[in-house]
């Protein structure tokens, strides 16, 4: 039986000499493994449609035996080209990847969290990276997991504590144009490090790269 999806790629990796592995984030199953047969030889019918924070309609063949799925279809929507023009972009989409992975279960609905993916790979490609973009994310998914941080129990001085609400409550744009000294910036990572690290038992790989300024 073909089901069809929508769906964002997080993650690809070599099966065989000719055979990639893809993962993908979507909101009706979650994320979910496919098995694109014969997509790295040069006249495959998915050349050009898989890559990085590609965001596609596919369809796949449900597998009764593993959580390899068989990709039949890409139908490319968006390529977020320019996450891959700036190596900071690049290190935040690849950051947001890592966490939602870490984060979350296969072949579970995620349709809030693939909504927020979705609005974080467009906002990377229309504004410059900064540090607020890795906290609004880190926020936002903490939210949507049942986590969110409860200001009135934490130890953060005033401002930052305004700063998190902010991050939290406006879109991606919004939380931009906010101005954070240095100080404020890292308060909030240390206090994001050690809350991250308490609820997901690790942090996700990339934080730090992430949070690198490379403008």
């Amino acid at each position: 039986m073909t089901e069809s999806a929508s769906g964002i790629i997080l993650r690809t990796r070599p099966l065989t000499e000719t055979s990639l592995i893809v993962h993908w984030l979507t909101p009706k199953f979650g994320r979910l493994a496919t098995v694109a047969k014969g997509a790295r030889r040069p006249k495959s019918p998915f050349a050009g449609k898989l890559d990085l924070f590609y965001a596609a309609d596919f369809s796949f063949s449900r597998s009764r035996r593993s959580e390899l799925h068989q990709l039949r279809e890409v139908k490319l929507q968006e390529t977020h080209g320019a996450i891959r023009e700036d190596i900071v972009r690049l290190q935040q989409a690849a950051y947001a990847a890592a966490f939602i992975e870490q984060a979350t279960e296969t072949d579970t609905p995620l349709p809030e969290i693939f909504e927020l993916a979705r609005g974080f790979l467009k906002h990377l490609c229309g504004q410059k990276p900064q540090p607020q973009n890795v906290f609004a994310l880190e926020l936002k998914l903490l939210r949507e997991l049942g986590l969110e941080p409860n200001l009135e129990e934490k130890r953060l001085t005033a401002g930052a504590k305004k700063i998190v609400q902010t991050l939290l409550e406006s879109d991606w744009t919004n939380g931009a144009r906010l101005k954070l000294s240095d100080a404020q910036a890292g308060e909030l990572r240390q206090f994001l490090h050690g809350f991250l690290i308490f609820h997901l038992g690790k942090l996700p790989r990339g934080r730090a790269a992430a949070l690198a300024d490379g403008h």
